[in-house]
């Protein structure tokens, strides 16, 4: 059985990380076995090396090694990609045609991006897993094949059970033994490596002198979190060789060609839930705050009511402006002539003394209530367009003003205006 650092050389893995060696060591353990294997990791942290190492190491390497993209291939495809077609088993399938799993009998098959398989391809490769058959799509014939397995998927498993996206026996029947690669922001050890190793080949592909990097330069490398893992290294180092004239690179010129979103390797806030109180639009903003005016006014037409039912003109001026104060927080101690709130401050009418008519309790209440639900009869609506009315003629007519006055956008004043034909 071949060593660690021997295979890290012939299938040019860099690195000395503690996870990365755990890793290759099951790969090379498990190699002269048939157990599948389910390789996992993010997104470019070189996941395909895992299988390779596998195929390379077992009793199958002279036979087929083929690697499947199963994110690549469309879901209606797909069946006939992997297990074959007979011919006018759909439209354009004009001959027959062999599936992978049936070219690499006697091989390994790496399927890539497994999580991506629609639910119906997963029911058939269950079939392939538990016992070897397998349907071509059109046929009802069943077939045979010896094919050894390893999937790889850079998605949270057990999410996608739970979402119902990725069947739990499926699952178990891949991942007998799970290789886990970590992250190169994991690595911090090697990261510098790699990217000596990537300049030095950029260098001789391109026939220029290979790029340094400088101390604070290195700082930055080792600092950056790396979400696109080593393949964003390569392009990073790549790029830097190509475009910049002095092979010398400075923390500052390096932090150039670095994505800014996902800055440093620091935890990061992802999805932060909706606050309760946040409004969907400002309709809904102008709507809380007429209801919320409505239910002041209505508190001052009842007092005023009830205090004239008492023939008592003195203390009804008195408890007026003492609730328009709280309700429009005047600190003075009288009432302004031009009140700067949006809606006017309405005067009382003078009070004439009139003849007093003796009603019956249950007049009296009939008839209180009746004045009342005139007063109530001011729709929404109405209010809205008075206060948009009075909040132009106040900025004669601009409506940037208004609206900031208002407290919504401009645009939404615009569609008021246009709506109520202002």
């Amino acid at each position: 059985m071949e060593g660690i650092q021997s295979i890290k050389q012939r299938f040019e893995i860099i690195g000395n990380d503690q996870k990365l060696n755990r890793a290759i060591e099951k790969a090379i353990q498990v190699a002269p076995t048939d157990i599948s294997v389910l390789v996992t990791g993010e997104s470019g942290v070189g996941k395909e090396s895992i299988p390779k190492i596998i195929h390379s190491l077992s009793h199958r390497k002279h036979a087929k090694y083929i690697a499947v993209n199963c994110g690549a291939i469309p879901e209606g495809t797909i069946d006939s990609e992997l297990f074959g077609h007979e011919k006018g088993a759909f439209t354009g399938a004009t001959s027959t045609r062999s599936g992978y799993f049936e070219v690499a009998d006697g091989g390994t098959i790496f399927l890539d991006e497994v999580g991506e398989l629609p639910l119906t391809t997963q029911v058939r490769l269950l079939r392939v897993l538990e016992n070897g058959e397998f349907l071509k799509v059109g046929s009802s014939q069943v077939q045979k094949t010896n094919v050894r397995i390893v999937a790889a998927t850079n998605i949270k498993m057990f999410e996608a059970i739970e979402k119902e996206k990725f069947r739990e026996d499926l699952y178990y029947r891949l991942s007998t033994v799970e290789i886990n690669i970590p992250p190169l922001r994991e690595r911090q050890d090697d990261i510098h490596l790699l990217f000596r190793k990537f300049a030095s080949d950029f260098g001789q592909k391109y026939k220029m002198p290979t790029i340094r990097l400088n101390d604070d330069a290195v700082d930055l490398l080792l600092k950056y979190r790396w979400p696109g893992n080593i393949r964003q290294l390569r392009n990073i180092a790549e790029q830097v060789s190509v475009l910049e004239e002095k092979r010398s690179i400075s923390g500052f010129t390096l932090n150039g060609y670095l994505p800014t979103t996902s800055s440093t390797n620091l935890p990061a806030v992802v999805g932060g839930a909706k606050k309760e109180g946040d409004f969907s639009n400002e309709r809904e903003i102008l709507y809380k705050v007429l209801f919320d005016m409505k239910g002041d006014l209505n508190d001052l037409k009842k007092l005023t009511l009830e205090l004239l039912k008492n023939n008592d003109t003195e203390k009804v001026q008195e408890e007026n402006e003492n609730l328009i104060r709280k309700i429009y927080g005047s600190n003075s101690e009288e009432v302004d002539d031009e009140p700067t709130s949006s809606l006017e401050v309405l005067q009382l009418p003078e009070v004439k003394e009139e003849p007093i008519v003796q009603h019956s309790p249950q007049e009296d209440k009939y008839h209180f209530a009746e004045e009342i639900q005139e007063e109530e009869t001011l729709s929404l609506q109405e209010k809205e367009i008075e206060l948009i009315k009075k909040s132009l003629e106040r900025n004669r007519g601009k409506r940037k003003a208004a609206a900031t006055e208002l407290g919504i956008s401009e645009r939404t004043l615009y569609r008021k205006i246009k709506q109520y034909d202002l």
